[in-house]
């Protein structure tokens, strides 16, 4: 009978062992899922999604902001300038940390931001014609 015991409180401990370990990556997975939510809701709730809906501006091959239409509110053409001047700031840190140019850092950034556009928001190619995506 103690053998069994043994036995039991060993398969015990490592269920026990084996739970935690599956608990913990259950926990990791959760955690994940939560970022993953967070960020996407905050991209949610730029204020350029809804001028990008509403197709007043769209992303660009040259990895900036543009005016679709150029009857666009005042607060939005700002709005296009603050994101452009934020966007060329952090895409000369990159060039500057990876020792590349500006141009090359500001295509790989439009077309990963065309990539990430939603369908039916206004994208602009390389030769400056704008599409609904």
């Amino acid at each position: 009978m103690p053998a069994n015991r043994l036995y039991w409180s060993q398969m015990i401990e490592i269920g026990g062992t084996k739970m935690m370990k599956r608990n913990k990556w259950v926990k990791n997975l959760f955690l994940m899922l939560v970022i993953s939510m967070l960020t996407s809701s905050i991209a949610l709730a730029s204020p350029l999604t809804q001028p990008k809906a509403d197709g007043l501006i769209g992303e660009q091959a040259n990895g900036y902001i543009g005016l679709v239409r150029q009857d666009v509110p005042v607060e939005i053409r700002k709005l296009v300038e603050e994101v452009n001047a934020k966007r060329k700031a952090g895409y000369q840190g990159i060039a500057t940390k990876q020792g590349v140019s500006l141009e090359s850092v500001e295509l790989v950034g439009g077309n990963t931001a065309i990539e990430k556009t939603l369908p039916g928001n206004y994208v602009r190619d390389a030769n400056g014609v704008w599409h609904k995506k």
